[in-house]
């Protein structure tokens, strides 16, 4: 297995972007995904009580459907708190672009990240579509990737190479997020691509595995979004012997798992004024979650967020944290390590000494740089 910090689309897959005037900047907005063939779906998203339309409609997509091929995203509007009009702003999206591609219109998906509580500009969108799938190709993942950006400050990519039997089976992931970043799920759009052969409940198994010890273990500011969304589709053009269990599922599980991780940590590194990568590891502890949830308490406390931007070793916020976690952690028992805070990447180390388990999260530092950016989001 080999992986590696670029954007190389899988046999079947293409892409493109380009700008389509949802964003006063002129920037690239508009994304599209594509498989020659039909691709088998799963998804996972966020848990946020007020979801936006595409969220909405994406969940019962993949719930009725089997096959996609067809993903569009569009940055800077979120098409959420928009009401009926939205969704059918969403519908609309997806059957227009679905004429264009001369699709069945069950076979696209749709995702939206931006603003919240404004209409989609959905002429703009419609009128750019025979530009955008004219522009498909293999090489269009970069602009792609960049079209779904917000207030990221680089695209982010990571693809894997694996074999299972004889034949090359490809992963290629792609995402954005750099704020609003809390677990279950963090703040992000994530579409991965594969051309393996699969069992789409194989899929379901290796992505929910995936998510948890990735997308869900890493927060920025503890802020959960209404529009997260992590969609996998698997077109089986690698031809692979098919995938269910066993050898085989263990090796795809754990290439598909190394890229949601790799770009987890490249949301961390990437999250509104950051100045600090902070890796947090609870071990000895009675269970799993108990350590998540200790290095959790830890990650998103902003007093432990500030003493480490200021480089001050007041480990006394570490303490805190853990003592408001809920768990009553003995004083005699707990040790707490840390490197250097001098550096951008820091190393947390919590022992508790009651149990086996353990855990990590990835966090970053709060800066003033935050609050400026998002002071003036609008």
């Amino acid at each position: 297995m080999t992986g590696y910090n670029k954007s190389v689309l899988p046999k079947g897959f293409k892409a493109n972007g380009l700008a389509s005037g949802i964003k006063r900047s002129g920037k690239l907005d508009l994304a599209l995904f594509f498989s020659q063939v039909p691709a088998k779906g799963v998804g996972m998203f966020t848990s946020n009580s007020m979801p936006a339309a595409p969220v909405i409609f994406d969940r019962d997509y993949i719930k009725k459907y089997n096959e996609f091929q067809a993903i569009i995203a569009n940055s800077g509007n979120a098409n959420c708190f928009t009401g009926k009009a939205g969704f059918k702003d969403t519908q609309t999206t997806s059957l227009a672009l679905a004429k264009v591609l001369g699709l069945k219109k069950e076979r696209v998906l749709v995702a939206s990240t931006g603003i919240i509580g404004r209409r989609l500009p959905i002429l703009k969108i419609k009128s750019a579509l025979p530009e955008l799938v004219e522009g498909l190709s293999a090489k269009g993942i970069d602009k792609a990737k960049k079209a779904i950006m917000t207030t990221d400050t680089f695209a982010k990519a990571y693809s894997v190479k694996l074999k299972i039997g004889s034949q090359d089976v490809s992963i290629c992931a792609v995402a954005k997020g750099a704020g609003m970043i809390a677990p279950n799920m963090a703040t992000l759009l994530v579409f991965i691509f594969t051309d393996a052969n699969i069992l789409k409940g194989s899929l379901a198994k290796a992505l929910k595995s995936a998510v948890e010890s990735s997308f869900n273990c890493i927060t920025v500011d503890g802020c959960m979004s209404t529009n997260d969304s992590v969609i996998l589709l698997a077109n089986g053009m690698a031809e692979n012997t098919l995938i269910n269990s066993g050898k085989n599922f263990n090796l795809f599980s754990s290439a598909l798992s190394l890229a949601c991780l790799e770009l987890a940590k490249m949301i961390v590194r990437d999250g509104e004024g950051t100045s600090k990568f902070i890796k947090i590891k609870v071990s000895s502890a009675r269970n799993f979650l108990e350590a998540k949830n200790i290095a959790l308490s830890i990650a998103n406390s902003n007093l432990f967020k500030t003493a480490i931007y200021g480089e001050n070793p007041n480990f006394g916020r570490i303490v805190a944290a853990i003592g408001a976690s809920g768990y009553n952690v003995s004083e005699d028992s707990l040790k707490i390590k840390a490197s250097s805070l001098k550096k951008k990447d820091i190393f947390i180390d919590v022992v508790l000494n009651r149990g086996k388990a353990e855990a990590v999260i990835y966090t970053s530092d709060l800066t003033p740089e935050y609050i400026k950016i998002n002071a003036e989001y609008s």
